[in-house]
Formats: structure tokens, C-alpha cells, sequence
């Protein structure tokens, strides 16, 4: 994240602003090594031996599973893909800072109040990836030990952007939606945030390398 940025945050920590920050994971934290073009056809084969036509695109196939009885079936299909794209997941520029701070923090505990105040706040993953593939890849990262509540596509009744997994992961945090603020790389995590009340930034305006 550019320095511009990271003092916006750690003002917005000092000054009681935030009680905790949510990312998304696919995108915004790691990329996941994922073809979902062939996930999508697996999902396509899957319906079709069920005896049912399915429409085109994944997530569209996903709600018409939900609402015809396929849901556990293709659940259980794309999250096969999810977890071995976790396990092989690249870590993105916000991982790596994260990651750094983690270190730091081992390192250095109690030696710098700023470091300190920040790193309590609470951290969380809203993600439309499965519950078992975001824990995954904060283990393959080293980030699990910093994550106070993970949220997936499977982990409540709906999910993004409805606000129910946004919430729920807030609630997890002990923290509010107002003084919550949801890191994403989607128009989809923006709407789910809007829906939630909470604060939102774009990955993009955090990263420190300039790319994806």
C-alpha cells in the first residue's frame, strides 16, 4: 500500500476511527490459481448428470442449483477447485504487507505503541470463495494466526453481495458496520458493503506495487 494510504488507516486506528477491517480474499489478498472456465465446465457436466440444462456461467449455474435442489452437488464441485487453487494461491502486494506486520510484531511486541494500536485491530475475510479454501490460503500465506473470523460462500445462507456475510463476519469481530471497513477489488464487494453500511476501499487504492 502507498504511504499515503497506510497513514490514512493508521490515523484512522489512532483516532478510535475503525474497530476492524474486513478484506475480501480472490483478488484482493491472494489470487487463487483457479482456471474457472473449467470449473465452470465441471459445474455444466455435473448439472447435466442430474438430468437438468443448466445456464451458461458459473454463478449462474450456482443460483440455479440453489434454487433447484443442485446446491450441495456443484458446492461440493467448485470447492474442490478453490481448495487446490489455495493450496498453489500467489500472494498479492496487501498479503505481503500484512505478513509483514506480522513479522514485525513477533519481532518487536510492546516496542512500538503505533505498531502495537494497529496491529489489535480486529481483521477478518468476507469472500465468495468456500470457507475451507479462504482458511487455505491464509495458512499457505502465514496469515491464519492474524485473522479473527473468516466468512465464505458457504459459511451462511447467502452470500455476497447480500450483506449477511459482510455482517456476520463484523459481528464475529466484536466490531459495527459503521466503523468497519471492507477492503475488495469488486463492484460486487462495493454493493455488499453499501448494503451492510459499512466503509469500503478499493485494493487498488491501497496496494503499494501498482499492478493486479
Amino acid at each position: 500500500m502507498n504511504e499515503t494510504e497506510r497513514v490514512a488507516i493508521d490515523e484512522a486506528v489512532s483516532a478510535n476511527a475503525l474497530d476492524a477491517i474486513v478484506y475480501d480474499l480472490d483478488g484482493t489478498l491472494v489470487r487463487l490459481a483457479v482456471d474457472w472456465g473449467a470449473v465452470a465446465s465441471d459445474v455444466d457436466r455435473v448439472l447435466r448428470n442430474q438430468g437438468v440444462d443448466p445456464p451458461e456461467g458459473l454463478w449462474t449455474m450456482l443460483e440455479f442449483a440453489d434454487s433447484n435442489g443442485y446446491r450441495e452437488v456443484v458446492e461440493a464441485t467448485i470447492a474442490e477447485h478453490e481448495r487446490e487453487g489455495a493450496r498453489r494461491s500467489e500472494r498479492l502486494a496487501l498479503a505481503a504487507a500484512l505478513a509483514e506486520e506480522i513479522e514485525q510484531e513477533r519481532g518487536e511486541r510492546g516496542d512500538d505503541d503505533e505498531r502495537s494500536e494497529r496491529s489489535e485491530i480486529p481483521i477478518g475475510i468476507c469472500s465468495l470463495n468456500c470457507e475451507s479454501a479462504c482458511r487455505l490460503a491464509l495458512e499457505t500465506h502465514e496469515l491464519a494466526d492474524r485473522v479473527g473470523s473468516v466468512v465464505g460462500r458457504d459459511s451462511v445462507s447467502t452470500y455476497k453481495p447480500d450483506p449477511e456475510p459482510l455482517l456476520a463476519t463484523i459481528e464475529a469481530l466484536g466490531a459495527t458496520p459503521e466503523r468497519t471497513l471492507f477492503v475488495g477489488d469488486s463492484e460486487r464487494d462495493e454493493r455488499t458493503a453499501a448494503r451492510a453500511g459499512s466503509r469500503f476501499a478499493y485494493v487498488s487504492e491501497l496496494r503499494s506495487d501498482g499492478g493486479e
